[in-house]
């Protein structure tokens, strides 16, 4: 654990008369005013995207009959895709304006387009790509969590950071809970749903999440206008003036922001991220498409039993953030970093098929309902008692790869569970510890750009490699992934230490 070199730098500097010290206390509750409600930022924009994730593929299966699994990863890609885009220009809107601007203007977008998504099915033709349209602007929306962690980061001391992170993340994490939650309480109004004919809405368990998405969207701009304050302090927590307010060439530069970033750290830091948020974009895409097929679950089914699965490993996450941010102190960050990998390794090998047990073949469910001449290219039926179930026939990979079993999915769900937030948590207070008290916005939006590019990518990948080759390849590639990012980490673990430590500010 870090030690500071002159304990009278840690200490803030208070002036004798009271005022001074009631003007500090008013700063400091307000300081942590403001970080609250990013906490609760970041809480409600994880409840507006994992809500409806559930639900997609069966969504889009219902409004489009010519989708397949290979366009559901670039629908959930496409959201991951907008997000890429958008966290840069936010960041960077962020470090020259008050952050209230960039954060309400994608709060407004990603409540716009859930209420796109809403009415998604209207069109006649084409509504995937309807679909498509409207998760990149929730993902533009979503641009917002690089603006949310760098005035995290910036409004904290080093000593307070990691606990500020992993409070951050764990916000994160329990909207990733509430999040599936809801749909699945909601699947219970059942496709049909109800019908509000004044504003032409159809309102059932696809539509209505993504309506309470956009409900929660305005309560959040609310408190981001009402409540949000600047702050911007040091590495030992002394307020600074914060760019957002003077130009970098007029502003008093602090000796804790003197020197240089280690730009070799930001990269290793940029390219772990990638994998990390990489890998966990593929575990949240195929987790519905694999149940479906590995468990001959319906539409219905999926989304009710991915939501419960999905709950309770935020459940599990949130326990994992408060042991992180004790396990961090006491041993270090990147050794924490380095076993999430590790565990998360072990998740993705556990999920390899083995055996001699086959999934069922959704042709041989339609045999038996006598349309034997259309065996090989079968008609889903959506609103049907006889809807086919199993693993459709046109993946030639399901009739001679062994069967995953439920035990397996359940095992790696809970082993992800404890390796991703670990990875993610540490991924970010590293980071913000390796840029110190230089404006972060822009730095912090390459890092969410990356991880974007990660989740753009990743649903790609999994969609075309599971649907063409299978399981077994699509999760071998991925733990070959995780153990190029462990030797990586492995190489450069000298590089990524604090702004702080690398300048001899403080002792590690």
């Amino acid at each position: 654990m870090s030690q500071f070199m002159d304990s009278e730098e840690n200490t803030p500097l208070l002036k004798d008369d009271s005022g001074s010290v009631d003007s500090q206390n008013d700063e400091y509750k307000s300081r942590w005013r403001s970080i609250r409600v990013m906490y609760f930022t970041m809480f409600l924009s994880s409840v507006g995207f994992t809500i409806v994730i559930t639900s997609v593929w069966p969504y889009l299966q219902k409004i489009d009959d010519s989708a397949n699994a290979s366009f559901l990863g670039w629908v959930v890609a496409a959201y991951s895709l907008g997000q890429m885009l958008a966290s840069p220009l936010f960041g960077l809107w962020s470090n020259h304006r008050p952050r209230r601007e960039p954060l309400a203007c994608s709060i407004f977008i990603n409540v716009a387009a859930n209420i796109y998504y809403v009415y998604i099915y209207l069109p006649t033709s084409q509504n995937k790509y309807h679909m498509l349209m409207a998760r990149a602007l929730v993902g533009f929306g979503a641009g917002n969590v690089a603006v949310v962690r760098s005035y995290v980061a910036g409004a904290t001391s080093l000593k307070e950071r990691n606990s500020a992170m992993a409070n951050i993340s764990a916000c994160q994490a329990l909207g990733f809970i509430l999040g599936p939650a809801l749909q699945a309480g909601l699947s219970f109004i059942g496709e049909q749903g109800v019908s509000v004919k004044v504003i032409d809405l159809q309102l059932n368990m696809y539509t209505a999440p993504a309506l309470l998405a956009a409900l929660f969207g305005l309560i959040n701009v609310l408190l981001v206008i009402l409540v949000l304050r600047e702050h911007q302090v040091d590495d030992f927590g002394r307020h600074i003036r914060a760019i957002n307010y003077v130009s970098e060439e007029r502003m008093d530069v602090s000796q804790e922001t003197e020197g240089d970033i280690d730009q070799i750290a930001v990269l290793t830091s940029n390219i772990l991220f990638f994998i990390i948020m990489f890998i966990f974009a593929v575990f949240e895409t195929i987790a519905t498409p694999l149940s479906m097929d590995m468990f001959s679950w319906t539409r219905k089914d999926a989304v009710l039993y991915n939501g419960i699965i999905l709950s309770c490993v935020g459940v599990e996450s949130i326990l994992v953030f408060l042991v992180v941010k004790v396990l961090s102190q006491r041993i270090g960050d990147r050794p924490v970093l380095l076993g999430g990998l590790a565990i998360v390794f072990c998740g993705f090998f556990v999920l390899l098929p083995w055996g001699n047990h086959y999934p069922a073949i959704q042709w041989a469910d339609l045999k038996n309902n006598t349309v034997i001449h259309e065996t090989f290219a079968p008609t889903p039926v959506s609103n049907s008692s006889s809807e086919p179930t199993g693993c459709p026939a046109e993946q030639t990979w399901c009739q001679f790869t062994p069967a995953i079993h439920l035990a397996q999915f359940i095992t790696a769900d809970v082993l992800i569970g404890v390796g991703y937030p670990a990875c993610n948590v540490m991924s970010y207070t590293l980071y913000s510890k390796i840029l110190g008290s230089k404006p972060q916005g822009v730095y912090m939006g390459w890092l969410t750009a990356s991880g974007s590019g990660a989740r753009t990518l990743g649903p790609v990948f999994v969609s075309q490699v599971y649907t063409i080759l299978g399981p077994r390849w699509a999760f071998s590639l991925i733990c070959c992934m995780v153990l190029g990012a462990i030797l990586l980490l492995g190489a450069l673990y000298h590089k990524l230490v604090s702004f702080a430590v690398r300048h001899g500010r403080i002792l590690e």
